[in-house]
């Protein structure tokens, strides 16, 4: 790991203060950062193969999946239905018949390059010890792309302020899902503020298990990654399901994703008032997923 959470924070400061303009440039940047997800989640595999007891780690890999994706899942539906009750969402939501599986298939895609990952290092007996060098370089240049992303994304701090349900939205994500990290980490016997960074991830799979990997490993990383996966696969069943009903808890489900991947979902089912609101939360989730998320790990043990 590199010799501090703050050189690691660096880069994504310096992207967010990068403004471009180029619309082209915008895309390259994109497509960039798409490929770099790929090539440090399938050196997130390869991690996975060096472990000693390897079928011992995948179960506790599966067990923190599973308690913290029924920790954190309770605690934010618990709350979300309270921005539906006070601060009503008008929608003109419809039904419609949406390609859910495929949507699902790019997500599921990204499972299959960890596990790619896995299988090559398992049967190709070759050193393995470049591997976590290469993912915090790795890391390094994606952080900076992503920072160019979020100052780009189109949003004025004027436009974050005055979307009320989204800023509720995110602030009840943000500390019911501290709640339910705090409560997985009694249940799993873990420093809290390793369930607290855990808890950080509100649906960006990408980001949380580079992010939980470069700072406790494969075990860590993998559990994130799959947790926040899991949270993104449920909100494109979820979302159809509830928003015409519960709008906000529909949105605010999908986390940081609402104003990317689940978004499209959230438009074509519940209209085009629900967009603003989807954008404003998705963005300041996902500008504090890396904020959050290295600050707890900077306090864990």
């Amino acid at each position: 790991m590199f010799s501090g959470m703050l050189f690691i924070f660096a880069p994504l400061v310096v992207g967010y203060l990068i403004a471009v303009s180029n619309q082209k440039l915008l895309e390259q940047i994109n497509a960039t950062t798409a490929r770099l997800v790929f090539v440090i989640l399938a050196l997130m595999g390869l991690s996975l193969a060096s472990l000693d007891n390897l079928s011992e780690n995948l179960q506790t890999i599966l067990s923190y999946t599973a308690t913290f994706f029924a920790c954190l899942g309770v605690c934010n539906l618990a709350v979300l239905p309270l921005v539906d009750r006070f601060l009503p969402l008008e929608t003109d939501a419809k039904h419609t018949n949406l390609p859910l599986s495929s949507m699902a298939m790019e997500s599921l895609k990204l499972i299959l390059v960890v596990g790619g990952g896995l299988v090559i290092g398992l049967m190709l007996p070759f050193d393995l010890s470049w591997v976590d060098t290469a993912s915090e370089w790795i890391l390094f240049i994606l952080l900076f792309f992503i920072g160019i992303q979020l100052r780009n994304s189109g949003l004025t701090l004027k436009q974050i302020l005055i979307n009320k349900q989204g800023m509720c939205i995110a602030t009840l994500i943000i500390a019911s899902s501290m709640l339910g990290g705090a409560i997985a980490a009694m249940i799993l016997d873990i420093d809290i503020y390793r369930g607290f960074a855990m808890a950080s991830g509100f649906g960006w799979y990408s980001l949380a298990g580079i992010l939980m990997g470069d700072a406790f490993g494969p075990v860590y990383g993998g559990a994130s990654f799959m947790l926040e996966l899991l949270r993104e696969l449920v909100a494109l069943v979820l979302i159809p399901l509830v928003i015409r009903t519960r709008p906000c808890t529909a949105i605010g489900y999908a986390g940081a994703t609402a104003m990317d991947f689940t978004l499209p979902v959230i438009q074509t089912t519940g209209g085009v008032r629900c967009v603003p609101v989807a954008i404003v939360s998705g963005f300041i989730l996902s500008l504090l997923v890396p904020v959050l998320m290295l600050f707890f790990v900077s306090l864990a043990g």
